[in-house]
């Protein structure tokens, strides 16, 4: 019989979590804390910041956050319904612009010659996504889930290789000069759940894990390259297959999150 009435009253307890609603929190010099309907927020990922405090406090530069924690180059931005409610939204912007050059030793004497050799690559590539969040919690701590619809696009990143010495019958062999990936299609749907501590009024620290489904299409790239082929240089263009793939899981795969501030205004 104790134990009856004690299980009763622990899901008593918890259909008043559920359904509490959050408190406006002021603090002791009246200025209201947590947000409010009608405020905007915008954030992104906390990783970079808190290495720095890390690094600023024991005097290293070796601090840093779990990779899987990482949410790289997001801008995180909500309107409040209410205090309870807000419509959310992310955007991500990827690009690749580098350029390594190495050099070959082509001497066929004791005297050192050398040619150079250039790789560069460049892409471009954007993720998208809107929901709704609800927030639960009393207090600077609260807990918020909702659910969001994401998209997302690469646009054919390439390699490009320029050679210092050009094949020829003395330079014979064959290699690639473009390699040029397929343009990709992403499409999700994501539930999440985080908690949020307000250090100072309208600033926040909080972790956010999500679960979806998601699509993503490849399409064909190409593969250009060059031979000597007895009598000249020929040029190919060779295409590489089409891909596609469906599947269900955390964020990144792994049971992972984004450490994320915002500030609310």
């Amino acid at each position: 019989m104790k134990r009856t009435l004690l299980i009763a009253c622990a899901f008593v307890g918890m259909g008043s979590f559920v359904n509490a609603q959050t408190t406006m929190v002021k603090n002791d010099n009246g200025f209201v804390v947590t947000p409010e309907a009608g405020d905007w927020a915008l954030g992104a990922d906390a990783s970079p910041f808190l290495s720095y405090v890390g690094n600023m406090l024991n005097g290293t530069s070796g601090n840093s956050m779990n990779n899987a924690f990482v949410n790289n180059n997001a801008i995180f931005g909500k309107y409040f319904v209410d205090e309870n409610t807000a419509y959310r939204g992310t955007l991500r912007i990827t690009t690749i612009s580098n350029s390594a050059t190495t050099l070959t030793d082509t001497s066929s004497s004791s005297t050192p010659s050398y040619v150079e050799d250039e790789t560069k690559n460049s892409g471009f590539g954007f993720y998208l996504s809107g929901g709704l969040e609800k927030r639960r919690g009393h207090g600077r701590l609260q807990g918020y889930y909702g659910g969001e619809l994401g998209l997302g696009r690469s646009g054919a990143p390439k390699q490009t290789n320029t050679y210092g010495e050009a094949i020829s019958a003395t330079n014979p062999g064959s290699r690639d000069t473009e390699v040029k990936a397929g343009s990709s299609f992403t499409l999700g749907l994501r539930g999440f759940v985080g908690a949020e501590y307000f250090v100072i009024p309208k600033l926040s620290l909080g972790v956010e894990f999500g679960w979806g489904l998601g699509f993503s299409s490849t399409g064909e790239g190409e593969t250009t390259s060059e031979e000597w082929n007895g009598t000249a240089v020929e040029t190919t263009t060779a295409r590489t297959g089409k891909s596609s793939s469906f599947g269900f899981g955390t964020d990144a795969g792994t049971p992972a999150g984004s450490v994320r501030i915002m500030y609310h205004f």
